[in-house]
């Protein structure tokens, strides 16, 4: 079986078509979308709506539970404009996914971490930046999930990490939003140098399951001149070029 893996698409809905435009001609089985979907000054109704109506398993992120149980006027202005524009089927359906869920035997899905949507897995973040993390890192942040290949997001960084005992931990990176800050436990920059769209493909192989991460390229413009609309240039130039812009006063992009 070919699984198409998708992560943190935030609204941008023509980096989503696209990325499934790819996994179509490429033949997958399924899809798996591991939440934080909608959030961000881009589309966050159609893209709702698109998910809705796609057929594939969808898990919670950390940004459907903000937007679903914090007061409008502690959210981050991502969560803000998401809450202001969907409706309530979107709402509905998006309280009704999970962070974290088993979904056989062998394979396990979660957001983060299977401890908290919040929690970065495969990255560790210190004053002096973000590393990867350490074998008995990930192990403690795994909390006992031995299933043979784990899937998350969170952190928009795409990666694939086979343990000692054979187990493989694949982030498929971020559909929607290449780059992005956070304080977090403390401020660092996660930034993937190119504004493609990110997804992973993986499958059982003869030798264990097989991941494959995937840049696809669309047609960024459009999003990028709506997050500015909205008063967003940190997201504007993020969506351009992959990077964080280095101008005193950008807000937090996610």
């Amino acid at each position: 079986m070919r699984i198409a893996v998708v992560s943190d698409i935030h609204g941008n809905l023509p980096a989503l078509q696209a990325v499934a435009a790819d996994f179509r001609r490429r033949g997958v089985d399924r899809v798996i979308n591991l939440g934080d979907s909608v959030s961000g000054p881009l589309l966050p109704l159609q893209t709702a709506h698109y998910l809705m109506a796609s057929g594939w398993l969808h898990l919670a992120g950390n940004h459907e539970r903000q937007v679903l149980t914090q007061a409008p006027s502690r959210m981050s202005p991502a969560d803000a404009m998401a809450h202001a524009e969907l409706d309530a089927t979107s709402l509905a359906w998006m309280a009704s996914l999970k962070p974290d869920l088993a979904l056989d035997d062998e394979v396990h899905l979660c957001h983060a971490s299977p401890r908290s949507d919040l929690e970065y897995l495969l990255e560790t973040v210190e004053p002096s930046g973000v590393r990867l993390a350490r074998a008995e890192e990930i192990e403690q942040r795994l909390g006992g999930v031995d299933a043979a290949l784990l899937l998350c997001g969170h952190t928009h960084h795409p990666r694939a990490v086979r343990s000692a005992s054979g187990q493989l931990i694949v982030n498929p990176g971020s559909v929607g939003l290449p780059a992005f800050d956070d304080d977090r436990p403390c401020w660092h920059v996660i930034e993937n140098g190119a504004p493609d769209a990110r997804y992973a493909i993986v499958e059982r192989g003869a030798m264990g399951w097989v991941a494959s991460l995937i840049a696809v390229p669309y047609d960024f413009e459009p999003m990028a001149r709506l997050a500015a609309q909205h008063g967003q240039t940190d997201w504007a130039h993020a969506l351009r070029t992959g990077y964080m812009p280095r101008v005193a006063g950008a807000g937090r992009a996610a």
